[in-house]
This record gives C-alpha cells, structure tokens and sequence, in this order.
C-alpha cells in the first residue's frame, strides 16, 4: 500500500487508501517556525495491528528530515512511538 500525502498552508494529512477509503492516518498541523505537530493518527478497527499507523510515523519522520522540519508529538500514539524509537530523536521539536 502507498502512503499518500496532502498539505495546504496549515495543515497536512498523510493517509493509506484500501478498497473502501482511508485505512490508516496522520493529520499535523504547521507553524511559522518549521515545526509539524501530529495532532492526530487513526487506523480503522478492522485494520489496527497491521503496523499501518507505524508506518505514517516513520514517513512523517523522513518528510521533517526531507524539509528540515522538527516535530511536536501531541498525539498520545506519536509520542509513544519518539519514545520507542530513539532514532527519531533528530527530529524531535
């Protein structure tokens, strides 16, 4: 599966489609000082523990590294998963 990516000026979503829409996802907001807080991630039910909503976070990771961007891990599951991987730490906001 492709994770999929949309960004306006203040927001951003990075999403997995299935068959019947979006399985999996992890919505941020920006800020004017290249910080991305992840506000939000959600993996449909019938899909939890397939390591969809893992795989948004370490894209999410490689886009702040990409863009030179910090990340505030509001979200209870992003913050768990900095915490779990010491090797997003570079990114960390």
């Amino acid at each position: 599966m492709t994770i999929q990516h949309k960004e306006r000026e203040d927001r951003g979503v990075f999403y997995i489609k299935g068959e019947n829409g979006i399985i999996s996802e992890l919505t941020y907001s920006k800020d004017d000082n290249s910080i991305i807080t992840i506000d939000h991630t959600e993996t449909k039910i019938a899909q939890e523990g397939k390591g969809y909503a893992s795989k948004l976070m370490a894209h999410a990771v490689a886009f702040a590294r990409e863009n030179s961007l910090k990340i505030n891990p509001l979200c209870p599951f992003a913050e768990v998963q900095f915490d779990r991987n010491p090797e997003f730490k570079d990114v960390l906001a």
